[in-house]
């Protein structure tokens, strides 16, 4: 079998050595950092983030910082989400597409102080756009990637182990909403937040030398409720339809098409970068949207590609865009972007690279 090598720069995570001791097997890259893939009984950890409480490295969840005079006007000029009315210490989800109205990144917008803002994105480098948007409208901001590294507590019990370590104050923190905090002479900001539907934190660590010690004050904190090392599980996102940016969306895709649209403020300004195709394609009508599908005969561990075709009576329809098992509906699952004139209830086929398997559409997030 031939070797694959990575010709790119990438690097650990202020949490990687701590995670390795913790028995993580597999790492892949995501925006130049290392971030584990699991700890090698995926099921355990599944129920784990279901039932108690789950600790992820998610330091590869990069920020990237508007900071200056300009720096609100940069981030609306980028957020297609209206954030006139956003306050410091709170978050916004935002769509960030490009001048063809296409996704380009889903990130969390948070609003650091009046003239800072932070961009915590998903696996790209949109902090080059932002650089270069910057420089095409004259704004006097400056873009870069602060020492900031998040690390997620998630699950039902999260909140105990939060408020044990920083006090019941974080109890009352709405969702992506966030507080400075201290422990040990490190430096954070705790938001309510995550990839999960399970409710929990991320502690927005700001000095990755600290990073093993963050974990281990965790990890030590958790114990009374049981927590163990994870990371943002696919079978309970794909239950739970949150949306991956990059898995779950093309070259093409636009916000409408992938569950977006109450993100998107079409009355924003016009400069917005975006907005004036967006309402083009609002008038013109969406073409695809996602669902989710249930296969037929499939076993847990096929390993099969993804962005498989998907046919109605022969003709292709769309994609599937991924699949993950589902350790309560016990079948496999996954994302179809496909016509609008394909509906929930449905049954099409996917085609596999071992043959066709039938498939039934069905509404986000799956009932289970």
């Amino acid at each position: 079998m031939a070797e694959i090598v990575s010709a790119g720069r990438f690097r650990k995570s202020p949490y990687y050595f701590s995670t390795i001791a913790e028995g993580a097997e597999t790492l892949l890259t995501y925006n130049r950092m290392l971030i584990p893939r699991g700890y090698g009984d995926r099921e355990a950890e599944y129920w784990r983030l279901l039932n108690g409480v789950s600790m992820w490295d998610v330091a590869a969840q990069r920020q990237v910082q508007l900071k200056g005079p300009d720096a609100a006007r940069l981030a609306q000029v980028l957020c297609t989400r209206d954030l006139s009315a956003q306050e410091v210490n709170q978050g916004k989800y935002v769509a960030v597409c490009d001048h063809n109205g296409v996704l380009i990144n889903d990130p969390i917008a948070l609003k650091i102080d009046e003239d800072c803002y932070w961009l915590s994105i998903g696996n790209s480098d949109i902090w080059f756009w932002a650089r270069c948007v910057a420089g095409e409208r004259g704004l006097n901001v400056t873009v870069s990637e602060p020492d900031v590294s998040p690390l997620a507590v998630q699950g039902p019990k999260a909140e105990d182990v939060v408020a044990a370590l920083f006090g019941d104050w974080v109890r009352k923190l709405k969702y992506f909403w966030f507080g400075d905090a201290e422990i040990e002479g490190i430096p954070l900001k705790v938001a309510r937040s995550g990839w999960s539907k399970q409710g929990g934190f991320e502690l927005y660590l700001m000095e990755g030398t600290k990073g093993d010690r963050l974990w281990q004050i965790v990890r030590e904190a958790g114990k009374p409720f049981g927590i163990g090392p994870g990371y943002p599980n696919p079978s309970e996102r794909t239950e739970s339809g949150l949306l991956n940016f990059g898995t779950d969306t093309d070259e093409t895709t636009n916000p409408f098409e992938v569950r977006l649209e109450k993100f998107v403020d079409l009355g924003v300004e016009d400069d917005v970068i975006g907005i004036k195709a967006l309402q083009r394609i609002k008038a013109n009508g969406v073409k695809r949207h996602q669902l989710g599908i249930m296969l037929g005969d499939v076993e847990e561990n096929e390993d099969q590609s993804i962005w498989l075709d998907i046919l109605k009576h022969g003709k292709k329809v769309g994609h599937m865009t991924h699949k993950a098992w589902s350790y309560r509906l016990k079948r496999m699952i996954g994302y179809a972007l496909v016509s609008v004139e394909v509906r929930a209830g449905e049954t099409v086929e996917v085609v596999r690279d071992s043959g066709r398997v039938e498939g039934t559409l069905v509404t986000l997030p799956f009932r289970v």
